[in-house]
């Protein structure tokens, strides 16, 4: 009898873990699938011809469309884990809900944590490498030599950032046992050299998360139809309608030999038909959607935005009270114990919500700072080099997205696997810090966004415009004139 029941034991376990294979399998293959498509949609059009470049461009383009697809499992990892907890507390009996376990929500997070320790510091830097490489001077060119020279430039660049980290232990803990642990590479270092990397993007997150809340409702104004309040478009059409003929003529009578003139003018015309595309559009749409989406959108921002930092706000009292508020605390209940929020479900929800927000906030504000304004990715026209850079900048956010909810206090779920393993997270002066700052920055560029128009205004009145104080790009807009030839005004 216990013969068969060790065998019937084996045999369960067996299937479990084919199962759970499975729909790791699957899951990875869809986001594959739609990693593949966006960067297609970006990628730069080259030649089909089968030489030795276009064997290195699909080469890149494959381990970056894997980082694009580890990325897109990392931001999703976090609400999937929310939503399958609170499945399993509302169906706990259910057949058809049984593969939502504990052993597969930390699988998945297992498997987060090592493909993007793989992609950040082996795929993304070959792909990087392999793609800049020639082969050494003196070898046969092919793709033997491109791989052998990057294969050289990893374990160097490898050699080099094991001594930085090294150092940087060294000076952080003077200790001769944490200084020994690095040697061992795989239980010490890499998750260590992880952990600096998450702090890295956690702090990067600081840095856009607050910025993209704030041009969400910019970027969201230039999606939807706005309402048309004391605007006549027909005027307006047909202002733009006379500026393009105009310009088509200009176009036409100009001789070939003056080039620039000529791309000047192909680009001034392309503008002014994009602006009459948006005026037509404006015209066309109805009246529901000019007067009802667009300020509902708007509202639902603002109330996005003020949820998030009143759990920032409410996170930093219990720092202060409860030490199990810390993302190093005491483990909680396990998958399908307990809720997470006190408003069940519908808690859950919002919280899901709240992570998919900050996670758009924080792509939109890193594309917005100037430091970063050349990785934006161009339809068609976007090179290998800079569709890797993207692909490491977002892997890097998303990596960090999870632990940054988890230390904002935006959900309570535990971070698992690595992610928890991270040693910062158990100081208490740098998450009460990371806390105040995020809550500070996202107000004060919240206050600078909604009175940037009144702040405009009253440099006006004072005569002080003319000093260039406030430096919102409102400022270049409101010197242009309109597109109905009045001058832009509050």
């Amino acid at each position: 009898m216990e013969g068969q029941d060790e065998v019937s034991a084996r045999e369960q376990h067996f299937h479990s873990q084919v199962r759970e294979s499975t729909i790791c399998f699957l899951l990875f293959a869809v986001l594959y699938i739609v990693s593949y498509f966006i960067i297609t949609r970006y990628k730069r059009k080259s030649d089909e011809q089968e030489d030795e470049d276009a064997i290195v461009n699909r080469i890149s383009l494959s381990l970056s469309t894997f980082t694009l697809a580890v990325s897109a499992g990392a931001v999703l990892l976090l609400p999937f884990s929310i939503i399958s907890n609170e499945i399993l507390l509302s169906f706990p009996q259910n057949y058809y809900v049984q593969w939502l376990n504990g052993s597969l929500i930390h699988g998945l997070w297992n498997l987060a944590s090592l493909f993007s320790n793989l992609c950040l510091f082996v795929l993304m830097p070959f792909a990087f490498f392999f793609l800049e490489s020639e082969g050494f001077a003196g070898l046969k060119k092919g793709l033997r030599a491109r791989v052998l020279e990057t294969l050289v430039m990893l374990v160097l660049v490898a050699l080099l950032i094991l001594g930085i980290v090294w150092v940087a232990s060294a000076l952080v803990d003077n200790d001769p046992a944490s200084a020994e642990s690095l040697y061992d590479l795989w239980e010490f270092y890499l998750p260590y050299l992880y952990s600096c990397i998450s702090l890295m993007g956690c702090l990067l997150l600081l840095l856009c998360t607050p910025v993209g809340l704030s041009r969400m409702f910019t970027v969201t104004g230039q999606l939807l139809v706005k309402p048309a309040i004391l605007e006549d478009l027909d005027e307006q059409i047909y202002i733009v309608t006379l500026e393009e003929d105009a310009l088509q003529r200009r176009l036409t009578g100009l001789s070939s030999s003056v080039e620039y003139s000529t791309m000047e003018l192909e680009r001034e015309l392309e503008n002014v038909k994009t602006l009459k595309t948006k005026l037509e559009r404006r015209k066309k749409a109805s009246a529901w959607e000019r007067n009802l989406v667009y300020p509902a959108v708007m509202v639902l921002l603002l109330l996005e935005t003020s949820i998030s930092v009143l759990l920032v706000a409410c996170n930093i009292l219990c720092l202060l009270v409860d030490e199990t508020a810390m993302p190093k605390g005491t483990r909680g209940p396990g998958i399908g114990s307990a809720s997470l929020s006190a408003f069940g479900f519908v808690g859950a929800a919002l919280e899901i919500i709240l992570i998919f927000y900050l996670m758009v906030s924080s792509v939109v504000g890193f594309y917005s700072l100037r430091f970063f304004g050349d990785f934006i990715p161009r339809k068609d026209d976007t090179t290998m080099t800079k569709i890797i850079g993207n692909c490491v900048s977002i892997l890097v956010l998303s990596s960090a997205l999870p632990v940054m909810s988890r230390t904002l206090g935006i959900t309570r779920f535990d971070l698992l696997g690595d992610f928890g393993r991270f040693n910062w997270l158990g100081n208490f002066y740098i998450v009460l810090s990371y806390n105040l700052l995020f809550a500070v920055v996202t107000t004060l560029c919240l206050v600078r966004k909604f009175t940037s128009a009144v702040r405009e205004e009253l440099l006006k009145a004072l005569g002080l415009h003319k000093l260039h104080l406030s430096n919102t790009p409102r400022d270049a807009e409101a010197s242009k004139p309109a597109a109905n030839g009045h001058q832009k005004a509050l």
